[in-house]
């Protein structure tokens, strides 16, 4: 059973930085994608960042030039780093990390989330 484990939220001031891990288990392959969403109370989880296996990535254009991520394939883990960190980044961030199944469906596996809350 793939599980996914993240670490690394809290509580920091605005303009500090921060960086999430996530950790998966419980398969012998890899993902073609994993990356990093966001949500908010009463909106929609949204996506933060995201890499495949090859390295490509995509970004949410909010937190383009501030946050980057990573991921080690043969490790199964993917991390990010967030910088200049804002208020408005406060969210609960969730660990992704998909494979492909045909016609345009996707197996996606959740980690259980983790707070990252930017105040002073």
């Amino acid at each position: 059973q793939v599980q996914l484990v993240e670490s690394g939220g809290g509580l920091v001031h605005p303009g500090g930085s921060l960086r999430l891990s996530c950790a998966a288990s419980g398969t012998a392959f890899g993902f073609t994608v994993m990356g990093w969403y966001r949500q908010t109370p009463g909106k929609q989880r949204e996506l933060v960042a995201s890499v495949t296996s090859g390295g490509p990535t995509v970004y949410a254009r909010s937190v383009k030039g501030r946050f980057t991520i990573s991921r080690d394939n043969a490790k199964n883990t993917v991390h990010l780093e967030m910088n200049s960190l804002q208020p408005e980044d406060t969210a609960v961030y969730y660990c992704n990390a998909r494979n492909p199944l045909g016609s345009g469906s996707w197996r996606d596996y959740w980690g259980q989330g983790t707070q990252v809350t930017v105040s002073s």
